[in-house]
């Protein structure tokens, strides 16, 4: 009996690696600013959400061992989501501010303290409600904390002007790699010291691309790494949308890859496809009004788009919202269990935000 319990939770280990190996990336060149992410899971469930600028929220609450946190969010984002509105697994805001999220074994978030605590996903949306430049986002460190007994996940974040770090939660303290400290603007499930010292074996700065690792998350981190820095290195004539596209189908997890996304920064547009439709949809973020009177609009993600893209958005609704976010929980219930009262808990927290006019 022991053996196969032990062997049931390392097929589960071995599924969850594989079903959580995301994929991000940034490319700076020439002025274009393009952000690359495969998100691999269990579901391809999903929204793209408009969240409006100048709306009054307060936190649910995460803990039992802190307050909640209240704030008007200065502004409108796009973003993609799964479990329900307001709780995002990545986007891009009105200034540029892009925030991704990827699973991270060995992750350790701070111990309750004086800050309130977010909840995983929602820190994601306080990040793109306030903030308009990676800067700012490290700086929330010293306000808020992300609970404890989240999923371990770390974050790829880049802004318009050009700028990218990651962040990561190590030993309970928030640990970031930007500037002269990010030679790989590429981030994977590894840490990022990890990821370096593999892309650095792998002599991939002198332009090898002859390498193999066992583990998964550092193939594709030097992967992409190599793919990067040879479109920054030589002229490809492939336009940088379709070369960032190019890298998450080389870096893609066969059966779990459910989502890829490119956002272009300078531009603020945002181009998406889903496992199941494979044409590209793209829209820009300026078509969109985020002001808090306008309604809140909502699309879902799973279907072929013909025409303009933004006619297809409907007004959002306690529906829309319990129809994905129902079908997300069951269909990754077996790795990331919710509970019935937590899910309706998260269904309805959007009524409770409003127009602070």
């Amino acid at each position: 009996m022991k053996k196969r319990i032990a062997a049931l939770l390392f097929v589960n280990c071995i599924l969850l690696q594989q079903a959580a190996g995301c994929t991000t990336f940034f490319i700076n060149k020439d002025g274009q600013l393009i952000f690359g992410r495969n998100y691999d899971w269990l579901t391809d469930a999903g929204m793209v959400c408009i969240n409006l600028r100048g709306l009054l929220k307060t936190s649910l609450k995460a803990d039992k061992h802190s307050n909640s946190i209240t704030w008007i969010s200065r502004y409108g984002s796009i973003s993609f989501n799964q479990y329900r509105k307001e709780f995002p697994t990545g986007g891009m805001n009105e200034n540029g501010l892009v925030v991704e999220i990827m699973w991270a074994a060995g992750t350790i978030y701070p111990a309750a303290d004086k800050r309130p605590a977010l909840q995983l996903l929602q820190w994601i949306q306080y990040q793109l409600d306030n903030n308009a430049v990676i800067d700012e986002v490290i700086a929330t460190d010293k306000d808020i904390r992300i609970a404890a007994d989240n999923p371990p996940c770390h974050f790829l974040v880049a802004d318009s002007s050009g700028n990218a770090a990651t962040i990561e939660f190590i030993a309970g303290k928030m640990l970031v790699h930007r500037g002269k400290d990010l030679p790989f603007p590429v981030f994977t499930n590894s840490s990022y010291a990890a990821s370096v010292k593999a892309a650095n074996d792998a002599n991939v700065l002198s332009g090898n691309t002859n390498f193999s690792f066992q583990d998964n998350s550092l193939q594709r981190f030097t992967r992409a790494c190599s793919m990067v820095q040879q479109f920054q290195q030589h002229k490809i004539d492939k336009p940088i949308v379709d070369y960032a596209f190019y890298i998450l189908k080389k870096v893609a997890a066969p059966g779990f890859t459910r989502w890829s996304i490119v956002y272009d920064l300078k531009n603020k547009m945002i181009h998406f496809k889903t496992a199941e439709f494979q044409d590209i949809k793209s829209f820009t973020l300026n078509a969109f009004d985020f002001a808090c009177t306008a309604p809140a609009m909502v699309l879902d993600m799973n279907q072929s788009i013909k025409g303009d893209k933004n006619k297809n958005f409907l007004p959002f609704s306690d529906a829309i919202n319990r129809e994905i976010t129902e079908r997300a929980v069951k269909e990754s219930q077996s790795q990331l269990p919710i509970s019935n009262e937590a899910k309706e808990a998260n269904i309805i927290y959007p009524r409770s935000i409003r127009c602070n006019n």
